[in-house]
């Protein structure tokens, strides 16, 4: 029985500090626009008459790159599925833009324009607002709406810029949804206007399993009528198919949508086949793909993709690279040394025990007990040793062990004391967390009972339960009895822990959802 009426995407840790990127530049109105004249009625409005606009700044392209903000996590003001605003009127820009019908063309598989002029005006309108945003946030939500704006005109030059700055506003506020909105609606922009490598990248960096699925779908959609532009059919039928798979049988709209898809899809391939072998995400994310170790008779080197032995088999251990840089072991020697992808070393024989670079850090320890301390990659000792076990970095906080288990950040600090028994970030769409997720959240033990803490070691959900589950809204949690429930995200009651199992706590968690359909 839900105890609360509806859940919004929140995901509350600490309120943004005042400190926030430069305002946005003012795009310059085109000649014979509606942006050019500012007493032209908006058509989605009749009754409205955008207000003059200030004196015109470069165009985006041309003004500086913000100087970089150290990414925060306020989640206070959450971004909802469609990241528009919910509080805005009935003919505010966003709502106007969130509510227009879109259709997919069944040729192109690209949104039905039938009035650009329309979006112009929309995004004369957004302009508006973004004239009064003051935080990181609002500026990322408005830009990158502005971005649909002007990808659906075809000013697909105005969109590319509003793209890119929305998404360096959305990755200062440190939130993994709002920047993967940033990035698919980039994407959406770089895929009409041909570029498709660097759209494939985004579109896989912004799909994490952390995200709602409702924007997964949303990215998977995307992403498989990207692949269906480069005539990658296989690839396209995989993304269309986790889509389904996601939400297939709960959305008649999305059905529809990949119908037209796949018959677009049918028709390409009847015509030219259904093109090459679909990519790995590690491929998107990395086109130009490391050696990997390789064997050759009793000792190691490194292959490249062909099978081709780049580097010398001359090692009696050979680790992956990450980040460019592979540890390796020599058959005389106990210690271990670091090669580049040239298999030149950069790092002599110095260290017993070795892990790889991750955040451009590695743990290596002398072999003694708490010896494991951090180094960055000239081998600078980072984080100082006193630790019997450690993990990777991600997104600047390691999960580390002394009697017990904490986290330490880049400069050696520890931001969560060693009082905890283990770390057990479970995910609610299967798999397990190496220690923090990208929201920066961390389910601990603490004698066989779970909470949450967050990066900054605040106890977001007390240790009390005897199983805990992270949800992208909520953190499912069980009763002794077995009985499954749910907390919202600033770990209050939201379902009573009534269910048989999670199942059923997530099927009640999608019925209180408020979110749209994503706008991309």
């Amino acid at each position: 029985m839900p105890v609360a009426p509806a859940v919004t995407t929140t995901a509350a840790v600490a309120p943004e500090p005042a400190q926030v990127l430069p305002a946005p530049p003012t795009p310059r109105p085109e000649a014979g626009s509606a942006e050019a004249d500012p007493t032209e009625a908006d058509p989605t409005e009749a009754t409205e008459v955008p207000a003059p606009e200030a004196e015109a700044a470069p165009p985006p392209e041309t003004a500086a790159t913000p100087a970089t903000v150290p990414p925060t996590t306020d989640r206070s003001d959450p971004p909802e599925a469609a990241d528009v605003n919910d509080a805005a009127p009935p003919g505010d820009p966003e709502r106007v833009l969130a509510n227009l019908p879109w259709r997919l063309d069944p040729a192109t598989l690209r949104e039905v324009i039938p009035d650009p002029k329309q979006f112009r005006n929309i995004r004369h309108r957004l302009t508006e607002k973004l004239g009064t945003a003051l935080d990181n946030r609002s500026r990322a939500r408005l830009l990158s709406l502005r971005a649909v704006a002007s990808r659906a005109a075809g000013d697909l030059d105005d969109a590319l810029a509003d793209g890119r700055l929305a998404l360096t506003y959305a990755e200062a506020t440190g939130e993994l949804r709002r920047s993967a909105l940033a990035q698919a609606r980039l994407a959406h922009v770089l895929r009409w206007r041909g570029e498709y490598d660097e759209a494939d990248r985004l579109f896989a960096q912004a799909n994490s399993p952390e995200l709602p699925d409702r924007l997964r779908v949303a990215l998977h959609e995307h992403a498989g009528r990207c692949c269906v532009d480069q005539g990658r059919l296989i690839e396209a039928c995989l993304h269309f198919e986790r889509a389904l798979d996601l939400r297939g049988t709960a959305d008649p709209e999305l059905l529809d949508r990949v119908r037209v898809s796949l018959d677009a899809v049918a028709d390409r391939a009847a015509k030219s086949g259904f093109g090459p072998y679909p990519r790995s995400r590690a491929e998107l994310l990395e086109p130009d793909q490391p050696p990997v170790p390789a064997r050759d008779g009793d000792l190691w080197g490194y292959a490249d993709p062909d099978g081709d032995l780049v580097i010398v088999a001359e090692y009696a251990e050979a680790q992956p690279f990450r980040e460019g840089l592979a540890w390796v072991r020599r058959p005389d020697d106990q210690q271990w040394s670091l090669l580049d992808q040239a298999g030149s070393t950069v790092m002599t024989a110095s260290w017993s025990a070795v892990r790889p670079f991750a955040d451009g850090l590695a743990w290596v320890s002398p072999g003694e007990p708490g010896g494991w301390r951090a180094i960055d990659r000239q081998g600078e000792v980072v984080v100082p040793p006193g630790f019997t076990d450690v993990r990777p970095f991600r997104h600047g906080i390691a999960v580390v062990r002394r009697d017990r288990w904490g986290a330490v950040d880049r400069a050696g600090r520890l931001v969560v004391p060693t009082r905890y028994h283990g770390f057990a970030t479970m995910l609610a769409a299967g798999g397990q967390v190496d220690g923090f997720t990208e929201e920066g959240l961390a389910v601990v033990d603490l004698a066989g009972r779970y909470g949450v803490v967050d990066r900054t070691g605040r106890v977001v959900v007390p240790p009390v339960h005897p199983a805990l589950v992270v949800h992208p809204v909520a953190y499912l949690v069980a009763t002794p009895a077995g009985r499954w429930g749910a907390l919202d995200r600033q770990g209050r009651p939201l379902i009573e822990p009534t269910q048989l199992d999670q199942a059923r706590v997530l099927a009640e968690i999608e019925q209180l959802l408020t979110d749209a359909v994503p706008l991309l």
